[in-house]
């Protein structure tokens, strides 16, 4: 069964840093699109991020770029983001998602991980 794991999240004060991991359980995952997702309470799924496995195409929302940067490490089947310079606004639950093509688009994911929470205290 093709799973994603994310791990990483947790509890920081602002101008903190965290790095998420996300652990794929296939190298059918070396193909695809891979992209970092958060939803914030009553909010809709945003994007964060997309790389893919070669790292050749990064795609940042613009609330992120220059803070965030995602990588992906073929060798272990994980994808990173590291979080610098945290802000109240980033607290989210983080998800991670595959699909076979770009997107920038949430709901044109197939795969998805279960999430992890990042708190961000002012």
């Amino acid at each position: 069964q093709v799973q994603l794991v994310e791990s990483g999240g947790g509890l920081v004060q602002a101008g903190g840093s965290l790095r998420l991991s996300c652990a794929a359980s296939e190298r059918t995952f070396n193909n695809f699109y891979m992209g970092w997702f958060r939803q914030a309470p009553g909010k809709e799924r945003d994007l964060v991020a997309v790389i893919n496995w070669s790292g050749a195409r990064t795609t940042y929302a613009d609330s992120v770029k220059g803070r965030f940067t995602i990588s992906a490490d073929i060798a272990k089947n994980t994808v990173y983001l590291q979080m610098n310079s945290l802000k109240p606004d980033d607290t989210a639950l983080y998800y991670c998602a595959g699909r076979s093509t770009y997107s920038s688009d949430p709901t044109a994911y197939t795969y998805w991980g279960q999430g992890t929470q990042v708190t961000v205290s002012s």
